[in-house]
C-alpha cells in the first residue's frame, strides 16, 4: 500500500509539472492590460450555424444577431437543419436565415453539417464576398455588440478570433454552473492571459470567427473528429496560426442540466481529445521543438496528460482497494493517501472556481446565494470528470444530441440577476 501511495504522489507531482504554468496564467490578468486596437474596418461577414432538432432555440439566436450594432446589410445567416426530424428548417426561414437541410446518417457531427453549408455556400456565392466566418451553436444567444467588437479584433490583422462564453442557464443547478463556471474561467484564465502574453489560444466550440483564407488553405472545414474545435485550433497552430481572443464579445449558451447528458457531452469531448492525439499528437510535440513554440505545449497539455494521469490513478487505486479488502494487508495507508490527493484536489478548484466567480460576478446571471454556493460543488463537478475519463479510454463514443429547451431571450436571461 506504501507503494500506490508514494505512485499518488509521484501522479500528483506529474500533474503540477504539467500544468503549474497555468497558475500563473491566473495572475497574469491583474498585471497586463489589453492593447489599443488599430483603426478599424467594416468587413462583410458570414453566420454558420448547424442546427439538428432546435426549433425551441433557433429563432432567439438569429434575433440577437439581427439586434447586432454592427451593418446588418454586412452580415449573412446561414443555417444547415442537419437530420432534422421538427421544424427546425421551417423557424430559421422564418426568421431570416438562408437554410439548407441535410440527411446522413453515416456522416454524423457538426464538423460535416459545417462543412456542408460551406459548399452550398460557395455553390451560392461563386464570387466569395465573405471576409470571415462565424460560427455558433443555435442555442447561442449574442450580445448586441458582439459582432462589432470581433470586427474590432479582425480589424487588427487576427485571422482566427474566439470570445467570451457566458451562460444562459448559470443558476439551474450545480451541473450547469460547472460547465458554466468551467467555461468562464477558460475565457478569463486561460484565454485572455494566452492572449495577453502573445500565444495561442484555442476555440472554444461555439463563438468563434475565421478568415476566409484560413478555409480555403484547407479547401473547406475538414475537421470531423468528435472535437471538431480542438482539432481545428490544433491544426492551425501546426500550421503557424496563431488564435486570438476578444474578452469584449460575449455570447450566452444552454448548459446540460441533467447528469446524463453532462455525462454525454463530456464523454464525446474526453473522447475527442483522445482522438486529437492520437491524430495531431506527434507533430504537435515535434512543433514544440522545431518551431519553438510554447503554444504547441500548452495545445499539448490540453489534450491528452489529464486523461491519462487520471485514469492511471483510477486503475492503480481501484487494483489497490481490491487487493486490500481480499489480503490482510491495511488499507488504512491507502485510503489516507486518496483522501489527501482528493482534498488537496478540492482545494485547487475551490480556489480557481472562486477566483473566477469574484472577479466574474456581474457577468454570472443568477442569485448571489448560487453562485456562492456553486464554488464549492464546482469541484465535486470536475471530480465526475474521473470515471469519464476512464471509460472515454475503452469505450467506442458516438456524437448525440444535447436537448436545449431555454427559449428566452436576451433580455430575460439578464433578468437572473438578483
Amino acid at each position: 500500500m506504501k507503494i500506490i501511495s508514494f505512485i499518488n504522489y509521484m501522479i500528483a507531482v506529474l500533474f503540477f509539472l504539467c500544468y503549474s504554468y497555468q497558475l500563473f496564467y491566473i495572475v497574469v490578468p491583474f498585471f497586463k492590460k489589453n492593447k489599443l486596437h488599430k483603426s478599424t474596418k467594416l468587413h462583410q461577414y458570414a453566420v454558420l450555424i448547424a442546427a439538428r432538432n432546435e426549433e425551441a432555440v433557433i429563432s432567439q439566436l438569429i434575433e440577437s444577431i439581427h439586434n447586432q450594432t454592427y451593418p446588418s446589410e454586412l452580415i449573412k445567416i446561414f443555417v444547415v437543419a442537419d437530420n432534422c426530424t421538427d421544424d427546425t428548417a421551417v423557424i430559421a426561414k422564418a426568421a431570416g436565415a438562408d437554410v439548407w437541410e441535410r440527411f446522413n446518417r453515416t456522416k454524423v457531427g457538426k464538423g460535416y453539417a459545417i462543412d456542408f453549408l460551406l459548399d452550398r455556400i460557395g455553390e451560392a456565392y461563386p464570387e466569395k464576398p465573405f471576409d470571415g466566418y462565424f460560427v455558433f451553436d443555435a442555442d447561442n444567444l449574442l450580445d448586441e455588440n458582439y459582432i462589432r467588437e470581433m470586427n474590432k479584433s479582425f480589424s487588427d490583422g487576427n485571422r482566427i478570433i474566439t470570445s467570451y462564453r457566458n451562460s444562459k442557464n448559470y443558476g439551474n443547478n450545480w451541473i450547469s454552473a460547472g460547465n458554466s463556471l468551467w467555461f468562464l474561467r477558460e475565457c478569463q484564465y486561460l484565454s485572455r492571459s494566452r492572449m495577453l502574453l502573445g500565444t495561442s489560444c484555442a476555440v472554444s466550440g461555439t463563438g468563434f470567427l475565421f478568415h476566409s483564407d484560413i478555409i480555403e488553405r484547407s479547401n473547406g472545414w475538414k475537421f470531423f473528429l468528435l472535437t471538431e474545435d480542438i482539432e481545428f485550433s490544433i491544426h492551425n497552430e501546426i500550421n503557424g496560426e496563431k488564435i486570438a481572443y476578444c474578452e469584449s464579445a460575449m455570447l450566452y449558451d444552454e448548459q446540460p442540466v441533467r447528469f446524463s447528458q453532462s455525462w454525454n457531452q463530456r464523454m464525446r469531448w474526453t473522447k475527442g481529445n483522445i482522438q486529437v492525439c492520437q491524430k495531431y499528437g506527434v507533430d504537435l510535440i515535434k512543433s514544440i521543438f522545431r518551431n519553438r513554440s510554447f503554444s504547441s505545449y500548452d495545445m499539448t497539455m490540453t489534450i491528452f496528460p489529464a486523461i491519462g494521469l487520471t485514469t492511471l490513478g483510477g486503475i492503480i487505486n481501484l487494483f489497490g482497494i481490491a487487493y486490500g479488502l481480499v489480503s490482510d494487508d491495511s488499507i488504512l495507508t491507502l485510503l489516507q493517501s486518496i483522501w489527501e490527493s482528493a482534498s488537496n484536489a478540492y482545494m485547487m478548484f475551490f480556489v480557481i472556481g472562486s477566483i473566477t466567480t469574484i472577479t466574474e460576478w456581474k457577468k454570472i446571471y443568477c442569485s448571489s446565494f448560487k453562485k456562492i454556493l456553486y464554488t464549492f460543488t464546482f469541484p465535486l463537478f470536475m471530480f465526475t470528470y474521473i470515471p469519464i475519463a476512464f471509460v472515454a479510454l475503452f469505450k467506442k463514443v458516438e456524437w448525440k444530441q444535447i436537448e436545449h429547451r431555454e427559449s428566452i431571450t436576451l433580455r430575460e436571461v439578464r433578468k437572473n440577476q438578483i
